[in-house]
């Protein structure tokens, strides 16, 4: 899969080897979700049906981040190397990522078509129910077909439901935000999962017997709900099953403090500073709480562990 980086005006893309019409999938696509992934696949399917290459254009940063209309979506569920890899393994042949900038923002629906779709040698364009595109998104998907015409078909893949509940991007971040990641899993299609470097803590874990890795995360991703979860943890091609903290250690920790990720896992005692660590989110087992005592917080931190055991045994 080539990944090509775009910036409005197209300039320069007579040096692209596009020797076939292009099938796109257009959208942000955070979280590369089971609604996301109908239409990532219907635009593969369009593309190997009519012999073209398949395409996503994707766009960074999030629009409405650059618009100003809400600054919880600097926070993600998938960077974008995360993501491209989903695109990837959806069978993509080209990933284009068009800088979302004043400028692009500025752009009319009319000039999205000619100026980005058309140079692209877009013949085939597939997007989501609630697709807006252009100035201030003044452009929908009827405003697409018209658009396209006749030289673009465009398919519009409907909403997708689980359990009556449709799949979107903002429901999975207020699951998660819930704790309930029983559900961010059946919506994304896979568990939760964050990515970060391992970084030195105050070590107070080995004095009491759990040693953990303390995650320092790489990208700004969206945080789940404070507590502790069962987790997988992926060193590598090799997995370990854990115990996580996401909180502010309300025991040892007297003023407030920025939350942060602390796995243990079992049966491991390796040093792997500066290494990185992929954690997949299994279950949420309960919310942080303070304790009385450091013999209270090891009771239970032995009965969250056997918990997290039962349950990563279970789902791996």
């Amino acid at each position: 899969m080539e990944i090509i980086p775009l910036s409005f005006p197209l300039n320069g893309l007579s040096t692209l080897s596009l020797d076939k019409p292009l099938s796109i999938a257009i959208g942000h696509f955070d979280g590369v979700h089971r609604g996301h992934q109908n239409v990532i696949r219907r635009a593969v399917k369009e593309a190997k049906d009519s012999d073209m290459l398949s395409a996503v254009l994707t766009f960074d940063p999030h629009p409405k981040e650059v618009l100003g209309q809400g600054e919880q979506y600097y926070r993600c569920l998938t960077p974008l190397d995360v993501k491209t890899a989903l695109f990837a393994e959806l069978g993509v042949d080209l990933v284009f990522i068009m800088r979302f900038d004043a400028d692009f923002a500025a752009v009319s629906p009319e000039r999205f078509v000619e100026e980005v779709l058309r140079v692209l040698r877009a013949k085939q364009v597939v997007v989501g129910f609630d697709f807006n595109f252009g100035h201030r998104g003044l452009g929908n998907t009827e405003d697409l077909k018209r658009l396209g015409q006749p030289d673009i078909a465009v398919h519009v893949i409907e909403p997708l439901f689980e359990n009556g509940i449709k799949v979107s991007s903002t429901y999975i971040r207020e699951s998660l935000e819930q704790g309930d990641l029983d559900m961010a899993e059946r919506l994304l299609g896979r568990p939760y999962e964050v990515t970060g470097l391992i970084v030195h803590g105050d070590k107070r874990g080995r004095t009491i017997g759990f040693p953990t890795a303390n995650l320092q995360l790489e990208q700004p991703y969206v945080s789940p709900r404070l507590g502790v979860y069962a987790i997988t943890a992926w060193l590598g091609d090799q997995a370990y099953p854990g115990v996580l903290n996401h909180g502010l250690k309300p025991t040892f920790n007297k003023q407030d403090v920025q939350p942060v990720m602390e796995a243990h896992l079992f049966d491991f005692d390796n040093e792997i500073y500066g290494e990185q660590l992929r954690i997949q989110f299994r279950s949420f087992i309960r919310p942080e709480r303070k304790f009385n005592s450091v013999d209270e917080l090891v009771q239970q931190i032995t009965a969250d562990s056997l918990q997290a055991r039962e349950l990563t045994g279970n789902k791996s």
